[in-house]
């Protein structure tokens, strides 16, 4: 794209930002008066004032303004700013829907689907296995319900009708009246958002949160799958002459909402069991409303043999079913999607369900449509199967009829405490001993013993714990599941084979048989260092391979893992451990799919998904990948259709190439340097978070963490015990609670010492370069690492201090912490050669100056409101609470990607 159409694309965003903010002003005058309105422009332009001088005194002037404000204007000021914000995520949003910007990228290194397989032709590699590569690829996109998304279902339904609005004004042309109703609608919904509370007042259910992730099925991806396939199907046949199978799904789609129990009390086997049935119920629904619009099109009479011969009895001679085969065709499946739907309603009623046939497998429903769709091609009607047949085929191979497959998720103590109370029951183990006490060697054996024994183990009356009890009927709703239904068994803080094996045999006893995928999920640094260790004795097990097969999933933890150790070590812990696995399962025969549990944060794996991919370690990604969206990201990549497009081509784009044009695997001096890097960094973390006494007074005085956990933003508690210091903190608020203050601390601490002292050295800034330069993995780090820089702000963090922290030892470890960013932001900057951040991002850069002026003056009243309630020891007014639960809103709204 030439610099002047770049020009153009930044206009039209500014005039969309200026647009809705224009409305905003005057949708707050009408309900505030326009005096009120004039004080909001006031803290705008003070907050723009401060940013723009050096001056200690004009900064000064904001903070001075908002700490004279009553009381009672707190919270129309906060919500005034929040959703100013909102408003210019829907402005970038739109933007990128419209010029294909989903993902942050340099100039010229947007991932295009049509150059990559141009360049797969070019490197030698035959259509063939082109089209074999896309065809068998397994791309799983596993939506999780992590408390990241503060934006109220409400609000997402009225934002994405303001994109609708701005889309009707920039293609209205010469049609004045078309774009006056589009003003108008869009007057409307701005005033529909600000009498909108945009705080939930409770918590949302885990059956709530699987209900929003069908939303988003329902809303933008039912439209975009179909379309992706056609695009891709294009593409193919320009490029290799033939299109995609029909059965062909390289991307689909899993979920975590109603399955993800660790740590989660609220869900139970019961909500698995309604999340599923739900699933059953509006995949139903769904394709009983693309089956009424083909009974409508498929009127045609001519088809061949065998649809003839499906029909059967429904067809006598003559009669209007043998006229319209395929409409008898289609409403015969239309009656078993009907029972399916009724029979799903009745089960969730908790009502007998009646007796017809139902659809039970995705063969159920793809074989009718298939025998439609053979027809329709061998009588020559090639064009009208290829139509709206087509996108129902592509539907159903890529949601089955779950519309996602639902993944599993719990704690390895958990199984290890049905068998500890088990073996004590049975009075199991040498000298009064039992499951807990045994080593790893004996509880592999006894598992190992269960697991090829054809007796039962479990006592069917056995009165167990209520803990126990909900571990064994969690494996009774996945054995009574058809197995197409669910996804993968994760076992979180897997340690050994026997956390593995326990799950195997949890299955066998209590899960009538079923085999599950089981990955063990490796998460802090000591357990992705022993990865590959685990999997290698694993798969030696000859007891394991007749019940896993050929086939092993590991997944890979971000959050916790840096946490744990920090950003700089956790990264290259997780590289490693990769390398390791792909080695051992190469070497056992075994084929290996990789899970990446990423957040949307920087400090949680965050970052555009085609840089992600492609840094990895080659072989990783050998045509299966499986990586988590979560919270708020899910609707920034697949909450229009139009996104959701571009996100499903970017990621497989990034598998291709992974797959048959890996990155070349990294140096030995790169490793070595690599190796001191992440040893340094590790600890210069270590030395803060765990070693200092301060730090985490420091952490609670600083940070809005005290008040998170009343902000009701998922199902989940925010720590996984409520007692305990940062260790039993969650990944997810430990960083959201340093974002707001903008420190951004878990994301870079440690990264500043380890390069600074190689720069100390002969030859050291010369080989970062390199490794920059030259290696995928070192410089994603270093692009996302500038971008949290971009957004970190140590003046803003001083802030807080000075109104929140009185103690002098608090003081000086929050001016060390400071000192260590800045020096970071020089380190960094030599590194890449340039005079400022995101030099070479223009589009990042601006959206946060564009959104500075609006966040700052968010920080500053919420400082303001933390201090009055811990005057009021956390009993400030009702409203008082809501405007500092609104900046927390606001500012993760903001930042994005950050918070």
């Amino acid at each position: 794209m030439s610099p002047e159409q770049e020009t153009s694309l930044h206009e039209s965003l500014r005039d969309n930002v200026r647009l809705l903010g224009d409305s905003l002003g005057r949708t707050i005058a009408k309900d505030l008066g326009s005096e009120f309105v004039d004080r909001i422009e006031t803290i705008r332009a003070l907050a723009k004032k401060g940013r723009q001088s050096a001056e200690e005194a004009d900064r000064r002037e904001l903070i001075d303004y908002l700490r004279a404000l009553p009381d009672q204007e707190l919270l129309p000021v906060t919500r005034a700013f929040n959703q100013f914000l909102n408003f210019s995520n829907i402005a970038e949003q739109h933007y990128r829907a419209r010029f294909r910007r989903v993902e942050d990228y340099k100039p010229g290194t947007q991932p295009d689907l049509g150059e990559l397989l141009q360049r797969v032709g070019a490197s030698g590699q035959s259509s063939r296995q082109l089209v074999d590569a896309i065809a068998d690829m397994r791309v799983d996109l596993v939506l999780t319900a992590h408390p990241t998304e503060v934006i109220r279902r409400t609000l997402i339904q009225k934002y994405d009708a303001i994109d609708d609005c701005l889309r009707t004004i920039e293609d209205s042309g010469d049609h004045p009246e078309v774009l006056q109703r589009a003003q108008g609608r869009l007057e409307e919904l701005i005033a529909q958002s600000w009498h909108t509370d945009e705080i939930r007042h409770e918590r949302p259910t885990p059956v709530d949160e699987a209900k929003w992730g069908f939303a988003v099925i329902e809303n933008s991806l039912w439209e975009a799958v179909p379309t992706f396939h056609r695009d891709l199907d294009a593409l193919l046949m320009e490029t290799a002459g033939e299109r995609l199978p029909l059965e062909a799904s390289p991307i689909r789609f899993a979920s975590w909402m109603g399955g993800d129990r660790d740590g989660n009390p609220n869900v139970t086997s019961s909500v698995t069991e309604e999340v599923l049935l739900l699933g059953r119920w509006m995949a139903a629904d769904l394709y009983l409303r693309d089956l009424e619009q083909l009974k409508a099109e498929l009127s045609m009479w001519k088809a061949n043999d065998a649809l003839r011969a499906e029909v059967g009895d429904d067809a006598e001679p003559g009669s209007r079913q043998a006229a319209e085969p395929y409409r008898a065709l289609l409403k015969r499946l239309s009656t078993r999607l009907e029972a399916t739907r009724a029979w799903a309603r009745a089960r969730l009623d908790g009502e007998p369900p009646g007796d017809d046939p139902i659809i039970e497998t995705r063969e159920q429903l793809f074989a009718p449509l298939l025998t439609c769709y053979r027809s329709l091609c061998d009588v020559g009607l090639e064009t009208i199967a290829n139509g709206v047949l087509l996108d129902t085929l592509r539907r159903v191979a890529v949601f089955g009829v779950n519309l996602a497959k639902l993944d599993v998720r719990q704690d390895g103590t958990r199984h290890a405490q049905v068998f500890e109370e088990l073996t004590q029951y049975l009075d199991v183990g040498a000298d009064g001993s039992h499951y807990r006490d045994w080593d790893e060697s004996a509880r592999q054996a006894f598992l190992l013993e269960e697991l090829a024994s054809p007796r039962p183990l479990i006592p069917p009356r056995w009165e167990c714990s209520a803990e126990t009890r909900e571990v064994l009927d969690t494996f009774g709703v996945i054995g009574r599941e058809h197995r197409q239904a669910l996804g993968t068994y994760i076992i979180s803080m897997a340690q050994q084979p026997s956390d593995v094996l326990a799950v195997a045999l949890l299955m066998k006893e209590a899960g009538n048989g079923v085999r599950l995928p089981i990955a063990p999920l490796f998460e802090t640094l000591d357990d992705l260092d022993r990865a590959g260790d685990v999997i290698e004795r694993l798969l030696a097990l000859p007891g394991y391979r007749e019940v896993a097969g050929d086939y092993q999933e590991v997944m890979i933890g971000y959050s916790d893992s840096a946490k744990d150790a920090g950003q700089l070590a956790a990264a290259w812990a997780q590289y490693r451990a990769q390398e390791r696995l792909v080695d051992v399962c190469r070497e056992g025969g075994v084929s290996l799919t990789l899970f990446h549990g990423r957040g949307g944060t920087v400090g949680r794996g965050g970052g555009p998904a085609h840089a992600a991919i492609l840094s990895q370690p080659p072989g990783s990604v050998n045509g299966s990948l499986r990586v988590t969206e979560q919270g708020e990201m899910i609707r920034f990549k697949f909450g229009q259709p139009d996104i959701a497009l571009r996100s499903m081509e970017i990621y497989v784009c990034a598998v291709l190439e992974a797959t048959l044009l890996p990155p070349p695997a990294p140096r030995p001096v790169w490793r070595e340097e690599m190796d001191r890097l992440a040893d340094i960094a590790h600890r210069a973390y270590v030395g803060v978070v765990r070693e200092d006494p301060d730090f985490v007074p420091y952490f609670r005085a600083v940070t809005p963490e005290g008040a998170l956990g009343r902000l009701p933003l998922g199902s989940r508690p925010a720590k996984r015990r409520q007692e305990g210091g940062i260790e039993t903190l969650r990944a997810i608020p430990w960083i959201f609670a340093w974002t707001q203050t903008r420190l951004m601390l878990p994301a870079w601490l440690g990264s500043g010492e380890a390069f600074s002292k190689r720069l100390e050295e002969d030859g050291g800034l010369d080989r970062l370069r390199e490794m920059r330069q030259q290696w995928p993995f070192f410089g994603t780090y270093l692009d996302m690492l500038e971008m949290l820089l971009a957004k970190s702000d140590p003046l803003i963090a001083a802030y807080y201090e000075k109104r929140l922290v009185e103690e002098p030892a608090l003081t000086r470890l929050g001016e060390s912490l400071r000192q260590r960013l800045v020096d970071l932001e020089a380190v960094l900057l030599r590194i890449l050669d340039q005079r400022r951040l995101l030099d070479n991002t223009p589009l990042i850069r601006q959206a946060i100056e564009v959104r500075n002026p609006y966040i700052d003056p968010l920080h500053g009243l919420q400082a303001e409101l933390l201090q009055r309630n811990r005057d009021a020891d956390g009993n400030i007014t009702p409203e008082l609470s809501r405007a500092l639960m609104v900046t927390m809103a606001g500012i993760a709204a903001g930042l994005r990607n950050t918070g």
